[in-house]
């Protein structure tokens, strides 16, 4: 139970959660057009290019605007923003494990993918809190 002395380190916390998993994905959307942090489609495996009707990075462009959308609504609507933070990095983790590489890759994504849900559950903490 969180008690009222606990609360301005809970609020940091979330603050630091909340501007990392805001900031990062609008910095990572925005590298899918201009791959300076990667060359992004290296990480799509052959099943998955094969299926595109369209380039492998015609797709890490798409996969970036999703990206710039979800940091946005984290740093907007921190609760629904979290969750599909979260759920993006859960289908990174799944397709970078059934292509077979990156593992290193898909257990980062897996751990972000975690703590992106418990920014989501500090929220509702957060507000809970607050309107008391």
């Amino acid at each position: 139970m969180t008690t009222l002395t606990q609360q301005p380190e809970i609020q940091k916390l979330w603050l630091i959660l909340k501007y990392v998993f805001g900031l990062v994905p609008i910095v990572a959307g925005a590298d899918k057009f201009l791959n300076l942090l990667t060359q992004w489609d290296a990480y799509l495996g052959p099943g998955i290019l094969n299926m595109l009707p369209f380039s492998g990075h015609v797709f890490m462009m798409i996969v970036g605007v999703i990206e710039i959308i979800a940091g946005i609504l984290v740093l907007t609507r921190t609760e629904i923003g979290a969750y599909i933070v979260s759920l993006w990095l859960v289908v990174i983790t799944l397709s970078l494990i059934i292509s077979g590489d990156h593992f290193d890759v898909a257990v980062r994504d897996l751990v972000m993918a975690i703590t992106a849900y418990v920014l989501a559950k500090l929220t509702v903490i957060n507000r809970a809190v607050a309107t008391k």
